[in-house]
């Protein structure tokens, strides 16, 4: 039952990704991939909470189960911030690959950090 729910989750963690990382591109055109940062900054605080919510709060480890490794895993998607960074390096532009890569690395660490503070709250 639990890998049917991480199924379903992680269903519709990426379908949230797809309609939230394409509104928020759409807004917000430039040579950042603005929308992938913000999904994956948004599911890393949501990861951070929920981790927070399960260690501190006694949350069911099946609720960071299915949330965490279901939807979140489907709606995070470091993989894009990857190929986007590649792209950027191919169109020459070094220090936007630069700022992609390494600010994708410390603000979504620094945003699960911020989630689990929140969770001790």
């Amino acid at each position: 039952m639990t890998i049917l729910l991480v199924m379903l989750a992680g269903g519709a963690g990426a379908v949230a990704r797809f309609v939230l990382g394409g509104l928020i591109s759409s807004r917000f055109r430039g040579e950042l991939p603005l929308g992938t940062m913000l999904v994956n900054v948004s599911g890393s605080l949501l990861m951070g909470f929920l981790a927070g919510a399960v260690i501190f709060h006694g949350a069911p480890a099946a609720l960071q189960t299915v949330l965490g490794t279901g939807f979140l895993g489907g709606y995070t998607t470091f993989s894009t911030a990857s190929v986007d960074t590649v792209r950027l390096l191919q169109a020459r532009r070094p220090i936007l690959a630069l700022i992609n890569a390494a600010g994708t690395l410390i603000i979504t660490v620094a945003a699960a950090a911020a989630g689990l503070a929140l969770a001790l709250l």
